[in-house]
């Protein structure tokens, strides 16, 4: 359905509820098209998900990550595990090849 932007602009509310249930609405200024109003199938694809099983709703609140107020030291509370191994120092070894992610990306590519 085409519309002009003057009554656009009166009855917004009643053309975006036709847009939402389905209806493309054209936007027209002095008879020309120049938009197009149309639902986001989309918007609400979560709900959909989880009305059809796909998706679980979560079962509690989810937390809010607070930022500590003192910088943590270095080494301390990292959970990481070191990129050498364990044991290892981390220049024993072949101290001619590379380790960690570039060492990684070039095995990666051969």
């Amino acid at each position: 359905m085409e519309v002009p932007v003057s009554a656009l602009r009166a009855e917004l509310k009643s053309w975006i509820e036709r847009a939402r249930e389905g209806e493309e609405v054209v936007i027209t200024e002095r008879g020309v098209p120049v938009a197009r109003l149309t639902g986001v199938a989309t918007a609400d694809l979560v709900t959909e998900l989880v009305r059809d099983g796909v998706l679980v709703a979560p079962a509690g609140v989810r937390p809010v990550h607070t930022v500590p107020s003192a910088p943590v030291p270095l080494g301390l509370g990292d959970d990481r595990p070191a990129a050498h191994g364990p044991g290892r120092s981390p220049g024993a070894g072949r101290p001619d090849r590379p380790s960690g992610v570039a060492a990684l990306v070039r095995r990666i590519r051969r």
